[in-house]
Formats: C-alpha cells, sequence, structure tokens
C-alpha cells in the first residue's frame, strides 16, 4: 500500500473518537487504555487495516529492526555456491515473522569488509550481524564487538568469543566420506579442500588427514578458493599425476561436479576409473551424471537458527553456543570399488 493510503493512527483515533495518546497506548499495549476502549480501538485498527509504520516502530525503540549478513567472498563465487541461497532463505524465513529487514553486502576481506561493518553500524542501520567463513585471528571478531553490534558466528572461533555461535562438526562428514570409500577399497584419496585461512575448510583439510591416517591410506590435498573453476583446475593437477588417486573428496558439491566433467573430457568413467565425493548435498548434485555422493547438511536450517539466535543476542539474552546435528553422507552412483579392486575381487557366490 502506498504510504499516502497507508491509513495512520489519526485515522484510527477519529474513527474511534479517541485521543491520538489514547490509540497509541492501546495499540502498544500499554497500561491506562480501558478494556472496552482498547477493543474498540484495535476493532477499528483491524477494519481500516493499519499495520504499525518501521520507521515510526524504529524511532520509539531505538532499533533498526535490521540484521547484517557481510559475506567476505568473491562475487563470482558466491553467485556459483548454492549453499548462500540456501542460507538466506533461512534468514528469510525467521526474519519475515519477526519484522526483521535482512541487509546484505559483499565485500572483499581486509580493509573494505571492514568499512563495510562500520557503515552498517553507522546510526544503527543494523542491530546485529551474522559472521560467516570464520578464518584464523579473524579481525571482524573485535571490529564488531568494537562497533557495539549483536553478532551470532556460524561456527566456533579460535579461543572462544563472547558472541553466539551456532555450529556443526564439519569434520564428521568428511571422516563418513573417508570412510564410505575406504569400505570400498580405495587405497589412494585426495582431497580437494577450501581455502586454508577459512576454519570450516581447514577442519574439513585435518579431518581428511586425520581419518586417511587412521586408515592406512595415501592421502593429498589440494587447496582452492572453493569455486567450481579452481575445483577443475584442482583436478586436473591431480589427474596429471603417473599415480594419480582413485577417489577426490571434495569441499563442496559444485567443485565435485567441476571434477566429474574434468574426469570425463579425459575419457574417465566415474565412478569406475575415478570415485567422487561432496560436501553440502545441493540439489544440482543429485541431477548430474552420475548422481553425487555428497555429505548432506541443511543451509537452510543454519538460517533459520542462525536468525533466531542473532535475534536473542540483540533482544539482550546471554551468549548461546547451539551445536546443530552432525551431517550424513548420502551415497549415490558416483562412487564405487576401484577398477583394480573390483577386477580383484572374486565372483559373487564363489
Amino acid at each position: 500500500m502506498p504510504p499516502r493510503d497507508r491509513p495512520t493512527i489519526a485515522d484510527v483515533a477519529q474513527r474511534a473518537g479517541v485521543s491520538k495518546g489514547l490509540v497509541s497506548f492501546a495499540l502498544n499495549d500499554r497500561p491506562g487504555v480501558a478494556p472496552e476502549t482498547r477493543r474498540r480501538i484495535l476493532d477499528v485498527a483491524d477494519e481500516l487495516g493499519w499495520s504499525p509504520s518501521l520507521r515510526a516502530r524504529s524511532l520509539s525503540v531505538g532499533r533498526a529492526f535490521a540484521c547484517g549478513l557481510v559475506i567476505g567472498r568473491s562475487p563470482d563465487v558466491i553467485a556459483a555456491d548454492p549453499f548462500f541461497p540456501s542460507f538466506i532463505a533461512g534468514l528469510e524465513d525467521e526474519f519475515s515473522v519477526s519484522g526483521q529487514v535482512l541487509v546484505l553486502a559483499v565485500a572483499n576481506p581486509g580493509r573494505q569488509e571492514a568499512e563495510t561493518y562500520r557503515g552498517l553500524a553507522a546510526d544503527r542501520r543494523v542491530d546485529g550481524v551474522i559472521l560467516t567463513d570464520l578464518r584464523a585471528g579473524d579481525p571482524r571478531l573485535p571490529l564488531v564487538a568494537e562497533l557495539g553490534l549483536a553478532a551470532v558466528t556460524l561456527g566456533v572461533p579460535e579461543g572462544g568469543a563472547a558472541f553466539s555461535s551456532v555450529s556443526s562438526d564439519d569434520g564428521a562428514g568428511i571422516r563418513l566420506a573417508v570412510e564410505h570409500l575406504a569400505g570400498l577399497g580405495h587405497r589412494d584419496l585426495a582431497h580437494v579442500a577450501g581455502p586454508e585461512g577459512m576454519l570450516h575448510a581447514a577442519h574439513r583439510r585435518d579431518a581428511f588427514q586425520a581419518a586417511a591416517s587412521a586408515a592406512g591410506l595415501r592421502s593429498r590435498v589440494v587447496e582452492t578458493d572453493f569455486s567450481a573453476a579452481d575445483g577443475a583446475r584442482a583436478t586436473a593437477a591431480l589427474l596429471d599425476l603417473p599415480d594419480r588417486p582413485t577417489a577426490i573428496v571434495y569441499s563442496n558439491d559444485n567443485m565435485a561436479v567441476a571434477g566429474i566433467g574434468v574426469a570425463q573430457r579425459r575419457g574417465l568413467v566415474v565412478p569406475r576409473d575415478l570415485s567422487i565425493t561432496g560436501f553440502d548435498d545441493t540439489e544440482m548434485g543429485r541431477h548430474v551424471h552420475p548422481s553425487l555422493t555428497s555429505v548432506a547438511t541443511d543451509a537452510r536450517g543454519w538460517g533459520v537458527v542462525a536468525a533466531r539466535t542473532l535475534l536473542a543476542a540483540i533482544a539482550g539474552g546471554a551468549p548461546q553456543h547451539l551445536v546443530l546435528d552432525d551431517p550424513r553422507l548420502s551415497i549415490r552412483s558416483s562412487t564405487a570399488p576401484p577398477a583394480t579392486a573390483a577386477a580383484a575381487a572374486p565372483p559373487e557366490g564363489d
């Protein structure tokens, strides 16, 4: 409804035959209004289709009723990464019913990112922020504290933090992938990892190496920026090796799908010649050929929980540290015993 057509408190007061002050008291459920008068005012407000002005509400309580999400990645990487659209959908699921506005910004890590946070804090444009992609020695944590913003982190910062956090054990999913491949007979694995400076990428890499070592497997790691293009580059480098791995564990589905493409263009058959696993279990991975074995996470659910946790922090609640369920492994057609193991296996029934 255009602002000029939206009914105001003055319209409600005139129709109900009371003062604007009394209407304000009644609509904000304050004491001092007779029950029958309050009922009449609420009925009139409902009849006129009155709704509160967010701007007026913000001014009256000193809040922006907005929350910020600053993503410190390349726009190209974000555009191709299905995690963030699902995560943002989860944020909106919660914010849309609680009268909040999501302010989204993309900024390069460093000075531009710091200035973006300062801009959001200026004149209370947002009440709080959600910090994703935590880093080693993350400079955003002291900055957000200095700016006086409520915050929730995805993952737990190094050394803990005063802010609320929502986390899940990324390593659990990678361990399941390694155990699955080891169970199929693979002895030579590689991990196409995310940026070393991102804590969740480091957790996945460390879990891969620990799980491979525990199973007595040979393991190699190639670092990427999480993009499909860099995943393709990493795959090509691994397949160029004279002793290439028989299976590759990727740190997201985008890179895994790119890896399938690289392998197939080289004449390899997935999974006969190369088994591949992803991470995030995106819809795209379920429809490629072969369908992708992937670690299943609930990005939208993360968004809902993160939004609720941030709103609790904005309301003055004590910091919460919520741990979501461990990821699970969705096994599909992109993994199978290596060709050498399949050839050595006796015929079924012997």
